[in-house]
């Protein structure tokens, strides 16, 4: 079988969030222009996968659509309802900046069954792992609300979807995108079956979540694990954080599957960040968690694409993502690297100091070194 698998659907870029967003959100004062969650960014990744040739060497997986019984395994009954009606009407705000479009209902429950399909491809060795374009993304949807241009919460929906079908017992659940993920948080902050580990910029979006000292509660104490990095962390800090608290945390929990919520905002080049990682970076995480997945669930590893707002560089650090995963390098160069070494590559005191913190939090539950 081919190692890795790739999913996407044409409609997924079709979802509409709105071209006049900015101009509402500055009070009148801007002119629209297209809104920060942009389909464009993400076709652009589809097309230099299927231009470097990489399209050609993986295996194609058609996502299947989710039904209501399946987003019902997270979301209330009464949120569902409400994005169907706006998706049918002239569309709106689902919570806090989740734009639902004209059709958006349909196209989110492929987006959250495209993750089920993930899945259900890897536990059922069609491939061993797997990188899931889907669109619109889902970490910050909670169950009561959309948030954050997310409408339905994929990776939740596609963990709760693998206990249910395959019976797992230990799910890890790893965030990488540059903003907390706490709709997932809020889905697995008691549970102690489903390990959630989310590394993202101090305060950021949303700014009142994501700090080391939530750690879970009742069955779920120090099953939630929170990684806050300062502003303008490169490759090198987040590298550390990976290798001293994740790898030995992850050791101890021994997943039977892992699920990436994969947002690549923490670039260099993200407008709604202040994080400096470079294509190489990611390469490395994805490096680095396909290892762990060899190392503890025979290979069992899906990728959903979440955030990542710069249109020119979101291609080149999800490629390398896909590079790793599938262990076929391309002949793509990328020359937005060029000079930033030492910035990226440095590891500075407060970086450190960030996850020493974490690690004095989380030691009453895991062993480090």
């Amino acid at each position: 079988m081919n190692k890795t698998g790739f999913i996407y659907d044409e409609s997924y870029f079709w979802h509409d969030n709105g071209s006049g967003a900015l101009h509402l959100l500055s009070g009148g004062y801007v002119q629209s222009h297209v809104y920060g969650e942009d389909p464009e960014t993400k076709r652009r990744f589809k097309n230099l996968m299927e231009v470097s040739g990489l399209m050609r060497q993986l295996t194609s997986i058609a996502p299947q659509r989710a039904t209501r019984e399946d987003i019902e395994l997270f979301h209330l009954p009464s949120y569902i309802d409400k994005v169907k009606a706006l998706s049918e009407k002239n569309g709106g705000d689902a919570g806090r900046m989740a734009i639902v479009g004209r059709g958006s209902y349909e196209i989110a429950l492929l987006s959250a069954g495209g993750a089920m399909t993930a899945v259900d491809s890897v536990m059922d060795n069609e491939v061993r792992n797997v990188y899931a374009l889907t669109r619109p993304p889902g970490h910050h949807a909670e169950a009561q609300e959309g948030m954050g241009f997310c409408l339905f919460n994929n990776v939740v929906i596609a963990a709760k979807h693998a206990k249910r079908k395959h019976n797992l017992e230990r799910i890890l659940v790893l965030d990488w995108d540059v903003h907390h993920g706490n709709g997932t948080e809020q889905a697995f902050y008691e549970d102690d079956s489903t390990l959630f580990i989310s590394l993202h910029q101090d305060r950021l979006f949303p700014s009142d979540r994501g700090y080391a000292e939530h750690v879970g509660e009742g069955n779920g104490k120090g099953y939630n694990v929170n990684i806050p990095l300062p502003a303008g962390t490169g490759n090198a800090g987040y590298m550390h954080a990976f290798e001293k608290i994740v790898a030995p945390i992850v050791d101890q929990f021994k997943p039977e599957l892992i699920i990436v919520s994969a947002g690549q905002d923490a670039s260099f080049f993200d407008p709604l960040a202040r994080m400096m990682v470079t294509s190489d970076g990611f390469r490395r995480f994805a490096a680095f968690i396909t290892a762990l997945a060899d190392k503890h669930c025979e290979g069992r590893l899906v990728l959903c694409h979440e955030g990542g707002y710069s249109a020119a560089y979101v291609p080149f650090c999800s490629l390398a993502i896909v590079e790793a995963m599938s262990g076929i390098k391309t002949d793509v160069e990328d020359h937005f690297m060029d000079g930033l070494g030492v910035l990226v590559e440095t590891l500075f005191p407060h970086e450190a100091a960030a996850v020493q913190a974490v690690i004095e939090q989380q030691s009453k539950y895991w062993k480090f070194e």
